[in-house]
């Protein structure tokens, strides 16, 4: 319900996957929670993605018959993350994660989350595996959200081309639609929506509060037991990815949702709270649309990447967060002020899998009319389109090809994880990346993943860096209490999600680690608050 007073147990700040979750286990342990949201829709990032949730020994996990060692997982965690200051953090991740997911079930309006095969996305590190960790939430109608269905943020392709998500919601959406319900249902929620956080009040070295602006009037929320951000990272805010982005990058092509400028780190670093990682983002490969804004890409199975040199640097095929700090540091290592990638394929690829869309339809005009995607009858007329030195691209080229007979990529092992094998049967097409199409790659090639660029006319499309999000925020312990410098909590903050610096420092471990931290983490913030255990 709609907030009608000024006082609460807990206030919750920000309402993607994380904040609702917060404000359920809050609200469920019968602690008066509000949830306050800056836009006009409920959902944050959470609503763009998959709500993949990387939780290692899970219940779903289980019942899909899948063996899942919880010392595997901490094996692989540590190894990839490597960085012993997390380490208590990642503890309790992988103790809480499928407790979580125990609760959530247990309460018909989430449902039962089931298991899907994503593999680790360090695969061959100790304690990693080739079916993944990795669960999701069951899909709801809108029918059954009822009034709350046009309070959910809608994903990419619908806010940006007005692709309609249908009477079902899928992925991040269902999450959040299921997640306002059950949170609501307890009949100790309340939010406010357009309501943006601009400080936090403070009494006695404790937080108390906060103050918001909403109706155009400044208010303050008081929280008797305290006050839980998740309000996202500062994906948009200039300012701050230019004082601490490792290239520039100021925000316009971020997939984070709209709202997330940084409020509430920057409240939190006004009170004396420590941060980290402030340099580094759930970094992806983004594919220029017709648009000129780019469309998170989640892997490449024809053609090949080249910088503005005309060489490859990396494997094209590899998971996202890693072939996006590949991103990373070719910049930092050309000095270039902004990311030039090429992706070059050809006329094979193109008619098997078409661009932009369905490979049943064409390719629509606006993409050769906007110059987002290129095409001439030679490498070398190419190379002149795109502005790299001809030579080079064609040696590139040749190279690439030569790999196709043995079915080794020598440079960058290009199809040999099982996260790159997936593309043998999956393309996710750049303007929708809900739709996984099932076109499985025909040829007698041994890596159907180095099927050789040599039918012409050839293509290129660019290739920008992005993000799904900044992962550097406020310090934390394993109760999601904020940190000072010297490590002592401040009394009443906690923090989670973008908002909270990451529990898996500069890595991405598996498909669903950025939610599934949020999560949480959440979780263990109103269990602190109420003076509980996942048990009780």
């Amino acid at each position: 319900m709609p907030a009608d007073q000024e006082t609460y147990d807990v206030v919750v700040v920000g309402s993607g996957g994380g904040g609702l979750i917060g404000a359920y286990a809050a609200a469920a342990r019968g602690l008066r929670t509000l949830v306050l949201e800056k836009t006009a829709l409920f959902g944050g990032t959470t609503s763009y993605s998959g709500a993949g949730l990387w939780f290692p020994g899970s219940a779903p996990i289980s019942r899909a018959g899948i063996e899942d060692d919880r010392e595997a997982a901490h094996t692989y965690l540590r190894d990839v993350v490597a960085d012993n200051s997390r380490a208590p953090l990642q503890d309790a991740y992988l103790r809480t994660a499928p407790r979580l997911i125990d609760e959530l079930e247990q309460n018909p309006r989430f449902g039962s989350f089931a298991y899907q095969p994503v593999p680790d996305y360090f695969y061959g590190r100790p304690g990693s595996t080739a079916t993944g960790r990795t669960v999701f939430p069951p899909e709801i109608s809108v029918a059954e959200l009822g009034e709350l269905a046009p309070l959910i943020r809608r994903s990419i392709p619908e806010e940006r081309w007005g692709i309609a998500e249908g009477s079902v919601l899928v992925g991040g959406r269902a999450l959040i639609g299921r997640a306002l319900r059950a949170f609501l249902a307890t009949g100790n929620g309340s939010y406010l929506l357009e309501t943006a956080l601009t400080d936090l009040v403070v009494e006695d070295g404790r937080v108390t509060g906060v103050v918001a602006v909403s109706g155009g009037e400044r208010r303050t929320f008081h929280a008797t037991r305290g006050v839980i951000l998740a309000a996202g990272g500062f994906d948009h805010n200039r300012e701050m990815r230019e004082q601490y982005s490792p290239v520039p990058l100021t925000g316009e092509w971020s997939h984070g949702a709209p709202g997330n400028t940084g409020d509430a780190i920057l409240a939190g670093r006004a009170i004396g709270a420590a941060t980290d990682l402030l340099d580094e983002a759930w970094f992806v490969p983004g594919v220029l649309q017709p648009d000129g804004r780019p469309v998170f890409h989640t892997g490449t199975r024809g053609g090949i990447w080249v910088n503005a040199e005309g060489e490859r640097f990396t494997n094209e095929t590899q998971p996202y967060d890693r072939a996006g700090h590949d991103m990373v540091r070719q910049q930092r290592s050309t000095g270039t002020t902004h990311s030039s990638v090429h992706w070059v394929f050809d006329h094979r690829q193109f008619e098997r899998d078409g661009f932009g869309g369905d490979p049943e339809l064409p390719v629509r005009p606006e993409w050769f009319e906007s110059g987002a995607l290129r095409r001439a009858d030679t490498l070398e007329e190419l190379a002149e389109l795109i502005g790299v030195p001809p030579e080079k691209l064609r040696k590139s080229v040749e190279e690439f090809n030569g790999y196709a007979p043995t079915g080794v990529d020598e440079r960058f092992h290009r199809g040999e994880a099982p996260w790159d094998q997936m593309f043998q049967f999956i393309v996710g097409f750049p303007a929708d990346p809900r739709q996984n199409y099932l076109v499985p790659l025909a040829t007698e090639l041994p890596n159907p993943l180095l099927i050789p660029i040599d039918t012409p006319p050839y293509y290129a499309a660019t290739v920008v860096l992005s993000d799904i999000g900044t992962k550097g925020g406020l310090v934390t312990d394993d109760h999601a209490r904020v940190l000072r410098s010297d490590a002592t909590p401040i009394d009443g903050l906690y923090a989670t999600g973008n908002t909270m610096a990451a529990m898996s420092g500069g890595a991405y471990p598996g498909a669903g680690t950025p939610i599934g931290s949020s999560l949480v983490f959440a979780y263990l913030a109103a269990l602190d608050l109420a003076g509980t255990t996942p048990n009780d």
